[in-house]
């Protein structure tokens, strides 16, 4: 089947894939939008499993403050170039995690080696495990892999801190 620049450049408006990799799903699927953007999907998580170990330095600093100001949060999100560290979805990648860091208040990031025997103290809430509130369907995790597709880069979530009014 023969595939137009028109399918080519919606999909690639769709899952921010690159144009080479949009064609070769849509022309592997025959044209299925819906199974090429999970074709992508799986190439791209697939990619960012690889690129976890590559060192990240840069990144930015996000600060997200609740409606009202009495809860706030601010997180370092770290990427391997200051090109990515400077695009605008990285810093709403970062945004959305800050919003999560406010309204979950995790425990710790959750990438840390587990201590001493490995086990789960009671009260455990790691960020990265923690459902995204926006969709319920994805973990932080989940969100963060995405990003690592997306921009081809590793992303790693340093650090956070959340202050709440009134609160230790």
């Amino acid at each position: 089947m023969e595939v137009t620049a028109q399918q080519v450049k919606e999909l690639r408006e769709r899952t921010g894939a690159g144009i080479m990799d949009c064609r070769r799903a849509l022309q592997e699927t025959n044209g299925n939008m819906d199974r090429a953007a999970e074709v992508l999907r799986e190439q791209g998580i697939a990619r960012a499993e690889k690129k976890v170990g590559r060192e990240a330095r840069q990144g930015l600093i996000e600060s997200y403050i609740h409606a009202g100001g009495r809860v706030g949060a601010m997180v370092e999100l770290n990427c391997e170039t200051d090109f990515v560290a400077r695009n605008p979805q990285f810093k709403e990648l970062a945004h959305e995690i800050a919003m999560q860091i406010a309204a979950m208040n995790p425990s710790h990031v959750g990438d840390e080696p587990a201590g001493g025997d490995g086990a789960t103290p009671a009260g455990d809430n790691p960020l990265l495990d923690q459902a995204y509130i926006r969709d319920n369907s994805k973990t932080i995790r989940d969100l963060v892999k995405q990003g690592i597709a997306g921009f081809g880069e590793n992303i790693v979530v340093r650090r956070f801190t959340r202050f709440e009014l009134g609160g230790e």
